[in-house]
């Protein structure tokens, strides 16, 4: 079996629209793919970042146990770390480290974390 990388990375959020906002209006992303959850009369969404960026907003509610952790972090792959973090910035995230340049073993990388709505960690990656 052969694998190609992320399809998407899940996310549990609190407020559906808030997120989406956040991921289209906000850094640009498309709404690629939108279905039912169930019966519940919410929606989830697969929004496109570019390049096989893909987050699925996954609506929880704030009064919904989640059974699954959060991811970790997600690295967004981009050719400018320090303009990524900026619109992130702008559309409402909160900065956790600013861009600094990294030596990743022989990997030179400059990145980026922010929070977004739902206090997920999100970094932006940029190989130099």
């Amino acid at each position: 079996m052969l694998f190609d990388g992320y399809h998407h990375i899940g996310l549990f959020v609190q407020d559906s629209q808030k997120s989406l906002d956040f991921y289209t209006k906000g850094l640009g992303g498309k709404v690629s793919f939108s279905f039912p959850m169930g019966d519940s009369g919410k929606t989830i969404y697969l929004v496109d970042l570019g390049n096989n960026a893909v987050i699925e907003i996954i609506p929880r509610g704030s009064g919904e146990a989640e059974a699954n952790a959060r991811w970790a972090h997600i690295a967004i792959r981009t050719g400018d770390a320090r303009a990524a973090y900026d619109l992130a910035l702008k559309a409402g995230a909160v900065s956790r480290s600013e861009p600094r340049d990294a030596e990743l073993g022989t990997m030179l990388v400059r990145n980026a974390f922010v929070l977004g709505p739902d206090h997920e960690v999100i970094e932006f990656f940029q190989v130099k």
